[in-house]
């Protein structure tokens, strides 16, 4: 939110008044003790008039005065001109301050007779003046003060805003970035695939492109789009695992354990695929028997939960360790810390007969996706 330039005027009104209301018992109590006795020290309504007016002075002609604080900043070159106006204006602010008051007073005492201790209104003046000459060019450094806080803090939230600001633009450019490398390589790979499948299965081969095509089509829709729905997510995941079907046959099984709760969670885009793909390439092709790859996703209670798993021969200890310490699968490591910064989880163990790799994100569902499932099915209903 935007600060605001200068005090609210509610707010000048409120602290006017209780100064107005202050100063007034202090009269009051003043004239009691015969300290400071004047010409209504038994009027305390008058007296009440006199100091709210005081008060309500500086209050109305704050905005004036701040406006012209900032017109006229004080700067380390040129300072004799700034000072010169301020003190020209500090001193009319006086004027104008007494010359209301007297004009208060006059009214205040039309229907009272003046007592013989009188000293007559220029006398009256010029005391009240000098009197309160100091308090004023004090009243008005004040509001200039107040007007230079105020302007460097809305600086600083300006400043702080466009830095955030920036901030978020670098973010977003780095992880574009980032998922346009996961387009070449996947498709070099798949174009690798369908190479070596000309020469021995023509048919297989033109179902590969197909099933490339329709998987191309699907990630370019969400090119830019740096998180989708979980169903969004293991729709494209299929489409990648049927070209991979193809390639490996009845060696490859894919199972899929989804929470019904945790499809409409959001996932950064396309962090499955490279997830599957490296535990076909490590845990099922370099052995002839059957592989098997388990990919699951679950709530657990703030966080979602995604694991791969797959029933190849696992890491040796020094890759395992490495890989846990943040050396490999680079990519998908910075498109998380980048979304989530320090709220999500990236770990590799071996199993007993296979490896995982879990992720733990916050669990956050888009509105837009809600409601989108709900209306479908309550239009299937």
């Amino acid at each position: 939110m935007e600060s605001r330039r200068f005090i609210p005027a509610p707010t000048l009104f409120v602290i006017a008044t209780v100064f107005g209301v202050s100063s007034t018992l202090q009269a009051h109590w003043m004239a009691k003790l015969q300290i400071h006795p004047h010409v209504m020290e038994n009027a305390t309504a008058r007296l009440l008039a006199l100091n709210l007016v005081y008060w309500y002075i500086p209050a109305l002609l704050a905005p004036i005065i701040m406006a012209f604080g900032l017109r006229h900043p004080f700067d380390r070159v040129r300072w004799a001109r700034p000072l010169a106006l301020h003190l020209i204006a500090a001193l009319s602010y006086s004027v104008v301050h007494t010359a209301v008051m007297l004009g208060v007073r006059v009214l205040l005492l039309l229907d009272q007779e003046l007592p013989p201790t009188f000293p007559g209104w220029w006398n009256l003046t010029l005391l009240s003046y000098l009197t309160q000459l100091d308090w004023l060019l004090m009243t008005y450094l004040f509001l200039i003060g107040v007007a230079y806080a105020l302007a460097y803090r809305r600086e600083s939230e300006t400043r702080a805003l466009n830095a955030s600001q920036l901030e978020t633009r670098l973010v977003e450019a780095q992880l574009q970035a980032l998922q346009r490398q996961l387009h070449p390589h996947f498709l070099f790979n798949t174009l690798n695939t369908v190479s070596g499948l000309i020469r021995t299965d023509p048919d297989a081969a033109d179902t590969m492109i197909d099933r490339l095509g329709d998987l191309l089509r699907m990630t370019l829709h969400k090119s830019g789009i740096q998180e989708v729905s979980l169903k969004e997510e293991l729709d494209v995941l299929e489409k990648y695992v049927e070209i991979e079907r193809t390639r490996f046959g009845n060696r490859l099984t894919i199972d899929m354990q989804v929470q019904s709760e945790a499809l409409d969670a959001q996932v950064p885009s396309l962090v499955l695929q490279p997830l599957v793909e490296n535990a076909i390439r490590h845990g099922i092709a370099p052995n002839s028997r059957p592989g098997r790859i388990t990919v699951s996703a679950e709530r657990d209670d703030h966080d979602l939960v995604l694991q791969v798993l797959d029933n190849g021969d696992g890491l040796p200890p020094d890759r395992l360790m490495a890989l846990n310490r943040g050396v490999g699968l680079d990519n998908t490591r910075a498109r998380l810390e980048h979304l989530y910064r320090d709220r999500f989880e990236f770990s590799f163990s071996n199993l007993d007969r296979g490896f995982r790799v879990l992720i733990r994100i916050p669990f956050d569902v888009d509105a837009q996706t809600v409601q989108a499932t709900a209306g479908s099915v309550a239009g299937a209903a």
